[in-house]
């Protein structure tokens, strides 16, 4: 497989194993759409969110240039811990998403620290936004990684997948809230789901940096 195809899969792998939750946020927001709250707040909010979220996790990148990459690729091992995290703390998982949106709620009044943002961001976008991140411990948690593993040609087409996917994500809540029975399935198996992908993913990064090696020498003696 190239290396194009390689960065493609991994870029959606990742991004829909640690956004799964992202799109139950994301109805919870169209479904609150009025003269106040409009949809362009939560597609501009989920991008800044997002985008922050990217920019934590770039050490991760410039990390790997200075660090051999068979070490590196031992981060793989974080995606495959916080996938047995969930399916150990899998009730806890499922009410994250309500906690986090109703304390981040866009009908709350914000913060006085934020009244600086609100001469370029709405009120509402800048919540969009903050619930995005605040939600993106897994993210953080899985992208250091896999940027880390990452030669620059990769990286810039992982990104690209995941900011494309962040457009695609917004435009598959907005019509799940029309359809509140697909919502309901999805909202109920995608957690089954995710700690699987979650170690897959982790797996795949220690094989293709090669770290499985060093696993397997440590563990020999």
């Amino acid at each position: 497989m190239s290396g194009l195809a390689q960065a493609i899969i991994a870029g959606i792998v990742s991004f829909s194993a640690t956004n799964i939750d992202d799109i139950a946020i994301l109805m919870l927001f169209f479904a609150q759409i009025n003269s106040t709250f409009r949809p362009q707040d939560i597609v501009i909010g989920q991008y800044l969110g997002f985008t922050a979220l990217l920019l934590a996790s770039l050490p991760g990148f410039f990390g790997g240039l200075i660090v051999p990459k068979t070490w590196i690729g031992l981060l793989g091992l974080v995606p495959i811990a916080i996938g047995i995290s969930h399916l150990v703390n899998r009730e806890n998982n499922e009410t994250d998403v309500q906690t986090v949106s109703e304390e981040l709620n866009p009908s709350r009044t914000n913060p006085p620290m934020v009244s600086g943002l609100a001469s370029f961001l709405t009120p509402q976008t800048y919540s969009v936004a903050a619930v995005t991140f605040a939600n993106g411990g897994d993210n953080i948690g899985i992208y250091v990684p896999l940027f880390a593993s990452s030669d620059l040609a990769s990286l810039i087409v992982i990104i690209t997948v995941f900011f494309l996917l962040v457009g695609v994500w917004c435009y598959v809540a907005y019509q799940l809230t029309r359809h509140p029975a697909v919502a309901r399935v999805l909202t109920r198996y995608s957690h089954a789901i995710v700690p699987f992908v979650l170690i897959s993913l982790g797996l795949f990064i220690l094989i293709e940096s090669g770290s499985y090696r060093l696993i397997t020498l440590f563990t020999s003696h």
